[in-house]
């Protein structure tokens, strides 16, 4: 008889030695990427482009990313990573050699993530033990949402998914759940929430009433913030640092703005970031923001 057949039978499944190998405490439970997963080609691809593009940010930092999971566990790139995409300045050590150190870090930087990207603790795809655990799903999960929101024109493979194991150690043994997880969005789904608005049809097809347009909207703002003694004359650069988005949200809305919210004086771009997010928050809270939009 053919000793392939037989090894069929009398061989630990490749599942099987992932279970063993995978060291689960009493009552805790695991979302992991199945090893069947690694021959996805299309994980393969969303792998090396945001090796790829980590790579190319980080370029004049002399930094080689190989491995996602064994390179960035320790938060010294995805530091660097963030530093460079939001000009974060995180009160972190760049180098930290012990487990709790690095444990430490990683809360530092995840909590800027978390705040950057305006996102509640049950919206999070990753943890502080995840990502020190070299967790492959928690690290894509981090690095595609820290790329959607810092390089949106990155092209990120779209309905990117792997099949995932839940494994939770109980009193009675090992229980286990299979999923199909998506990682990157659904194309058509995109596709069709992304349809054009009445400004995305004036950018791409009437970009000579561009001007006009810009011009009926200083009038509008210079009308309720001239009232307070202010003049703005270019929308692109006196909107940036959201100091008078703020002011004619207040005075469109009524809202009396503490100036101990916000910076009136910004100083650098965490405190213009700052005033951006405010703003944003004002509107949606309002119901007047019902899309995304990146405060940077």
């Amino acid at each position: 008889m053919d000793p392939a057949f037989l090894n069929a039978f009398t061989q630990p499944s490749t599942l099987d030695r992932f279970l063993n190998e995978t060291v689960i405490a009493k009552g805790e439970k695991k979302k992991l990427i199945k090893p069947t997963s690694s021959n996805n080609p299309k994980l393969e691809e969303l792998k090396l482009l945001l090796m790829d593009w980590i790579n190319r940010t980080l370029q004049e930092e002399h930094i080689v990313v190989k491995s996602l999971e064994e390179d960035l566990y320790d938060g010294l790139v995805l530091h660097h990573l963030l530093e460079k995409l939001g000009s974060l300045e995180l009160d972190v050590d760049k180098i930290v050699l012990t487990e709790k150190k690095q444990r430490q870090k990683l809360s530092v930087i995840l909590g800027a993530v978390a705040e950057c990207l305006q996102l509640e603790q049950s919206q999070l795809k990753w943890s502080v033990e995840s990502i020190l655990a070299k967790d492959l799903l928690s690290t894509l999960h981090l690095l595609v949402a820290i790329a959607k929101h810092f390089c949106p024109s990155l092209a990120l493979p779209p309905n990117v998914q792997a099949e995932t194991i839940t494994i939770e150690n109980t009193s009675r043994g090992l229980k286990t759940a299979s999923a199909v997880e998506n990682i990157t969005e659904d194309k058509e789904n995109t596709e069709e929430q992304s349809k054009d608005d009445a400004f995305d049809e004036l950018f791409s097809r009437a970009p000579d009433k561009l001007d006009a347009v810009k011009k009926v909207f200083l009038q509008f703002v210079n009308q309720h913030v001239g009232k307070l003694g202010l003049n703005v004359k270019d929308i692109e650069s006196q909107f940036s640092d959201g100091v008078i988005l703020l002011i004619l949200i207040g005075q469109l809305e009524g809202y009396f703005l503490n100036l101990r919210n916000f910076f009136l004086t910004p100083a650098n771009a965490t405190e213009m970031l700052h005033n951006v997010n405010l703003a944003l928050d004002l509107l949606a809270d309002g119901g007047l923001l019902n899309f995304s939009v990146n405060s940077e």
